[in-house]
């Protein structure tokens, strides 16, 4: 999968952009608040329905411009595809080779993408919604159907709510059982991505850290013991009965898959009381490996790799071992950092390098290392 052709108009703080990404490494350098991470957001949008940062729609359009752009000539399976995005203040229209789409269905798989960034990186110190949004967003990316159901249970979550919240809580029983239903599919989905990415987990840990730690990530959801969905909803629906006084107190669901946490781990002890920040970058980017993996078993080729802001979030021998591993990868890379890095040019072979100013982009040119 390639990113061959990249237009960008009116999207955040840059400029008019028209480049031809190098089909293996791509160094965007710059000072802070230049536009960086708002490149790869672009990039990131190409595939995916929601901006990996969280951002509400008007923030994404240029201040001042009634619209932004970002258009993306992507090679996948040998294919050529035409994908532009347009934003306005109401919404977002897509279209595929000149053709308007009404599904997010119809996107997935386009343009596979994973990022690891600074945020990435604080979700191990953050509650239990950051990490939820993670794996929510990541079993997404190769999952189509989970999309669906994700929304499903919202949506039955959100009605159950608003009985909950008034005085004639008639029908409460019939939301709970179509509730436990929805979560039950899930859960399942949740429960099948994780076993996959503690697989590959441990061994991208172990070469991007350098060292024999065991890394390992657990989702236990509550009061679920099942791994068939049959068994899950039984379960579920033992733990909203548990749960009742205190949803009827509250005038909400207080359990349930929206409530879930994962567990990440090193050496069975938990990551966050005990892993250094060192170690926690690692773990992260670990888990950002193994999504790569996994789209590629499903796709049949590697993602994008965005890697942001990674002169601080890697120290010199987590880079190193990083950028040796990926060399050895047929992947398409984009990373920033504040300065032109010598080491990281030095380690990628056919590096494209572009100075990121002022939200506009200057190609620098090539750096080939055989």
């Amino acid at each position: 999968m390639r990113l061959k052709h990249l237009a960008i108009a009116g999207f955040r703080n840059l400029g008019a952009i028209r480049i031809e990404p190098g089909s293996r490494f791509n160094l965007l350098y710059g000072l802070n608040a230049q536009g960086k991470t708002n490149l790869l957001e672009a990039i990131y949008l190409l595939g995916s329905p929601r901006s990996f940062r969280n951002a509400r729609l008007p923030e994404l359009i240029r201040h001042g411009e009634r619209i932004a752009q970002v258009q993306g000539e992507v090679e996948s399976g040998g294919v050529l595809s035409r994908i532009r995005l347009t934003l306005e203040q109401a919404g977002r229209r897509v279209e595929i080779d000149g053709k308007g789409i009404q599904r997010a269905s119809d996107l997935h798989g386009r343009l596979n993408a994973v990022v690891f960034s600074p945020d990435d990186t604080a979700m191990v110190r953050l509650g239990p919604e950051a990490r939820r949004r993670y794996l929510d967003r990541a079993v997404y990316m190769g999952d189509i159907g989970y999309l669906h159901c994700w929304h499903g249970y919202h949506r039955i979550l959100k009605q159950r709510n608003h009985l909950l919240k008034s005085a004639d809580r008639s029908g409460l029983d019939s939301w709970t059982e179509q509730l436990a239903g929805a979560g039950a599919e899930v859960i399942e989905r949740r429960q099948r991505y994780v076993a996959l990415l503690n697989v590959r987990l441990q061994r991208h840990y172990a070469t991007i850290s350098g060292n024999g730690e065991n890394a390992g990530i657990g989702y236990c959801p509550e009061g679920v013991q099942a791994t068939e969905r049959a068994g899950i909803r039984a379960d579920l629906l033992e733990l909203f009965a548990r749960h009742g006084r205190s949803d009827e107190r509250y005038g909400t669901t207080t359990a349930g898959p929206h409530r879930d946490d994962l567990a990440f781990c090193l050496d069975e002890r938990p990551l966050k009381a005990f892993g250094s920040q060192g170690q926690q970058k690692s773990f992260v980017l670990a888990l950002k490996m193994a999504e790569m993996d996994n789209l590629q078993a499903i796709f049949g080729e590697p993602p994008l790799l965005l890697l942001d802001d990674m002169s601080s979030e890697l120290d010199a021998a987590r880079n190193g071992n990083l950028m040796e591993f990926l060399s050895q990868r047929n992947t398409q890379v984009f990373i920033t950092t504040t300065g032109r890095s010598p080491a990281l040019t030095r380690a990628a072979t056919h590096c494209a390098v572009f100075r990121v100013e002022d939200g506009n982009l200057t190609f620098e040119g090539n750096e080939s290392h055989e």
